[in-house]
């Protein structure tokens, strides 16, 4: 298993912990009964910042691949198409 260098893994757990910060402000306007546009506009913010979080930890997980073991970086390449292709387009 290849670990993200520690600058990157900070980075990446500021964004999730960022992500839900949003999810728990998305469910408050829901309880609040707030406007269904601006919920939506939270959603679609909500899934921006997942979708950003995915490419980072996706091109940081292959960094480290490849310099740490050049061997596992093609499979680890295979793994982050599939995940990509369950991803909504």
């Amino acid at each position: 298993m290849i670990d993200l260098p520690p600058d990157a893994e900070q980075r990446l757990i500021r964004r999730l912990r960022r992500i839900q910060g949003q999810a728990r402000g998305i469910e408050r306007m829901i309880q609040e009964g707030r406007d269904c546009r601006e919920v939506l506009e939270q959603l679609a913010a909500l899934q921006a910042a997942a979708r950003q979080a995915f490419l980072f930890a996706s091109r940081s997980y292959l960094q480290a691949c490849a310099q740490e073991d050049p061997a596992h970086a093609v499979p680890a390449l295979r793994d982050l198409l599939e995940a990509l292709k369950r991803l909504p387009s």
